[in-house]
């Protein structure tokens, strides 16, 4: 019997522990979170709550229950070396090392990486650490993103015509960086669409997932503050409206030599998910991220599709042989959409901001899947946080099926809660499809 740990406890760890729980070898799943997720809890023979920083409790989780290897769902317990310690304790992992993970917890280190070894997809970017040359930099660009060199939650990303409009803002934005964080990114601003591709690799082969598209603002039509993802698409053919083949072969081959440089570079070979954030511009596909592990919301459009064995595919990465195994995935559309509290993601002054834990009820959600992320399940019911609640999951042949069953199952969850209604629907991807021909043209 196959042991398994999970280390997670949002909606992506949800979709990862059904994933674990419908292969062929009825793995028993042991779950270490930070808080309690009831899908999670459901699917698992044992869990533990703890903190990610407590890498001794998850290695005596891991040995006391004698599992054969972890899976690592979110940024923070990389960051903080869990696979350092798991594998001290003779337990592999789904799941870069620290000095690995650095591909996410260090944006300097990945610029630098693909300048080094050559790799196309950088933008036009210099590293900081002091103020010495950043307003000159900054005067040479037509557009500016900041960014700070570590976790951030995803939300400390900067952009000019967004977050702030002058060079003078942007200076200023640099320095509050500087205060807390070593260096300072600057990057010039980018126009095209942008895609999620996920990736596993085993160091030596990297396999990719179907592309995603995911949106990061709060309201409806692209408006509002950037959140963690309010909802993501994913379609039949295994590409997006406004893409090309060429596209997601170009983002892969990007990836790969990324994998191979990685090696290069530190003699470990990278065991894990690869999820690159690219944007499509006139001049082709630019790197704008990398994280080191699945996204949340984009593993909930393409775990459900996977038709490999999830354990044959985790165990293909720790042994290093992805390139023996066929990596399938099921052709259809899916669209996820993220209910939230009516105050997540708002401005502090904004009349809806602050909403307090609130209790909501499921109803019937028809074919829709659902994946909890922040909730807490008590005797009397469930209940938020003041984050994103349950990622729901529409799943079709079609695009515009797959919106309609996830709309449906929205309206079923009643309380004080808000999503994103446009996600998935044929006007906002009709002005994604405009916007790229414009960018092309």
């Amino acid at each position: 019997m196959i042991r398994v740990l999970l280390i997670g406890n949002g909606a992506r760890e949800h979709a990862i522990a059904e994933a674990v729980k419908r292969s062929r070898h009825t793995p028993l799943l042991f779950s270490y979170m930070k808080g309690n997720n009831p899908g999670i809890a459901a699917l698992s023979e044992k869990i533990l709550i703890g903190n990610y920083g407590d890498l001794q409790s998850i290695c005596r989780f891991a040995g006391d229950n004698r599992v054969d290897f972890a899976i690592v769902g979110p940024e923070d317990p990389l960051n903080n070396g869990v696979v350092d310690a798991l594998k001290k304790n003779g337990i592999p992992s789904v799941g870069p090392t620290q000095k690995l993970a650095q591909l996410e917890t260090s944006k300097s280190f990945t610029r630098n990486l693909l300048g080094k070894y050559g790799i196309p997809g950088n933008p036009k970017f210099r590293v900081f650490t002091s103020l010495d040359g950043i307003e000159e930099f900054l005067r040479d660009l037509d557009g500016i993103v900041v960014k700070p060199d570590g976790l951030t939650g995803g939300k400390g990303v900067m952009v000019q015509g967004d977050h702030f409009q002058t060079v003078k803002e942007a200076l200023q934005y640099c320095k509050d960086v500087l205060a807390e964080h070593a260096s300072v990114i600057i990057d010039e601003k980018l126009e095209g669409e942008e895609f999620s591709l996920q990736c596993l690799s085993d160091g030596k082969t990297v396999v990719a997932t179907p592309p995603v598209q995911d949106h990061k603002r709060r309201f409806v039509d692209d408006r509002g503050p950037n959140t963690g993802g309010m909802g993501s698409y994913s379609c039949e053919d295994h590409s997006l409206p406004f893409m090309t083949r060429k596209d997601v072969e170009e983002g892969l081959a990007i990836t790969q030599k990324v994998a191979e440089a990685i090696y290069k570079e530190t003699g470990e070979y990278y065991k894990g998910v690869m999820y690159a954030g690219f944007m499509i511009t006139k001049d082709g596909i630019r790197l704008l991220e990398y994280n080191a592990r699945f996204g949340d919301p984009e593993a909930m459009n393409i775990l459900p599709l996977l038709r490999t064995d999830f354990i044959d595919l985790c165990r293909a990465v720790i042994d290093g042989t992805l390139d023996r195994l066929p990596v399938e995935f099921e052709k259809k559309a899916t669209v996820c959409k993220y209910i939230v509290p009516m105050g997540y993601g708002l401005p502090k002054d904004h009349p809806d901001a602050g909403t307090t834990t609130a209790k909501i009820e499921v109803g019937d959600v028809g074919r829709a899947r659902l994946y909890y992320a922040s909730v807490d399940k008590r005797d009397d019911g469930l209940y938020m946080s003041t984050s994103r609640a349950i990622g729901v999951v529409g799943i079709a042949d079609t695009l515009e099926d797959a919106e309609t069953v996830a709309e449906k199952a929205v309206s079923a969850v009643k309380g004080p809660v808000a999503h994103r209604p446009d996600i998935g629907t044929k006007p906002l991807i009709e002005k994604r499809i405009q916007h790229m021909k414009k960018i092309r043209q």
